[in-house]
């Protein structure tokens, strides 16, 4: 089980590079192109902070936060190995911490691209999809867990 969601953890970290790499080959800094009229347009940003550009600029304290939050979650992946919804949840942490990881890097910021135009919420990209996600269904799955443990 742990070759499937690490497999699906190295895809997830390609399809990530790659929409990535396609968006600063076909926009420059700050084009946008509407995809879904009113819902959803491609703008290409750089980020050297965190979300929302929180702390731009401390590349040393994202790699060490990265390497150590990379290492807890190796750890738990490995430690859940045979619990496939925490591998599910945990591959999906990985890659999107991967991700963007590899942006900050190589290129010293992170390449944003999603933009919402339906709310005010910050543009964003693959991998910080693939943290969202993993954190709802990681939170899910706990408490999943938590309640069949009650009703017992």
């Amino acid at each position: 089980m742990i070759i499937l969601f690490s497999l699906l953890a190295i895809l997830l970290i390609i399809i990530d590079q790659v929409i990535k790499h396609a968006v600063v080959a076909s926009l420059f800094l700050g084009g946008v192109k509407t995809v879904i009229p009113g819902f959803l347009s491609i703008t290409y940003l750089r980020n050297n902070g965190a979300a929302w550009s929180i702390l731009s600029g401390q590349q040393w304290l994202f790699t060490i936060i990265t390497i150590i939050a990379l290492l807890v979650m190796i750890y738990y992946f490995w430690y859940f190995r045979n619990y496939w919804p925490y591998c599910l949840s945990i591959s999906l942490l990985i890659a999107g911490t991967i991700g963007n990881f590899i942006d900050r890097i190589r290129l010293g910021y992170v390449v944003d691209m999603f933009q919402l135009d339906f709310i005010n919420f910050p543009i964003f990209n693959f991998a910080d999809s693939c943290l969202t996600v993993g954190v709802i269904l990681l939170l899910l799955f706990m408490l999943l867990e938590e309640r069949m443990k009650k009703s017992k």
